[in-house]
């Protein structure tokens, strides 16, 4: 007793008990801001993929050793662009290592326990399919339809590509993300926050791969795309 009396009035002890707070404090800070520097190094990539811009050494290098799989489409040959209906493109080989997995289906809890919104009422004119590189699914609806995000999240991504034309992404928990193309018009932006459900653009026809209005959805999960027909009802 005498002893933590003694230690209770000495400030010496407790000006050391504040250091030693004041380091695990600042150690914990460090190991965030390393967390959401990896977060944002992935959305940076991810939104580059999307639009189909090179990466630069220092992200190639990232994406290699982060465990999380995304293909530049520049590594993606000449003819089998033309056959596409994604930005995401076929999966490869080089030197006999595949680079991108794709799933016909999903056994992860994670993404079974999630509820996913309608993002848009219609009849799916092409499923998922990726043998032919068709990540997601098209779905023919009335015209200026507003679609709406099928989670929480924020939008990582919401530009033009010749490709989708007016696409907007959006990030979700349990690293799930969904991709909206070929939009009219756009009613978010990135960075913004948007609840399941939320209008965040206008069916369209908009880029090149698309012959008719409607809406290319797609649900990617861990870096991988996954058929959307599995967890959402349209």
């Amino acid at each position: 007793m005498n002893t933590l009396l003694e230690q209770w009035f000495d400030p010496r002890y407790a000006q050391a008990e504040a250091n030693r707070k004041l380091i695990e404090l600042s150690m914990a800070v460090d190991s965030l801001e390393m967390q959401v520097k990896k977060k944002q190094d992935f959305i940076s990539s991810f939104q580059k993929v999307v639009k189909g811009d090179s990466l630069t050494d220092n992200e190639q290098y990232y994406i290699e050793n982060s465990g999380e799989r995304i293909v530049s489409t520049e590594q993606i040959k000449e003819p089998e662009i033309s056959t596409v209906d994604s930005q995401f493109r076929q999966e490869f080989e080089e030197d006999g290592v595949e680079l991108l997995t794709v799933s016909t289906s999903t056994s992860s809890s994670q993404l079974d326990e999630l509820f996913f919104f309608t993002p848009i009422t219609g009849i799916i004119s092409s499923s998922y399919n990726p043998k032919q590189a068709h990540y997601g699914v098209d779905i023919v609806s009335k015209k200026n339809e507003p679609i709406k995000s099928v989670a929480d999240g924020t939008v990582i991504l919401a530009s033009w590509t010749q490709d989708a034309g007016y696409v907007i992404a959006v990030q979700h928990r349990s690293n799930v993300i969904s991709v909206y193309k070929h939009n009219s018009s756009l009613l978010k932006k990135s960075g913004d926050f948007v609840n399941a459900g939320d209008v965040i653009a206008i069916i369209g026809n908009t880029g090149e791969l698309t012959s008719g209005p409607h809406l290319h959805f797609e649900l990617w999960y861990n870096g991988n795309p996954v058929d959307p027909e599995e967890f959402v009802s349209f």
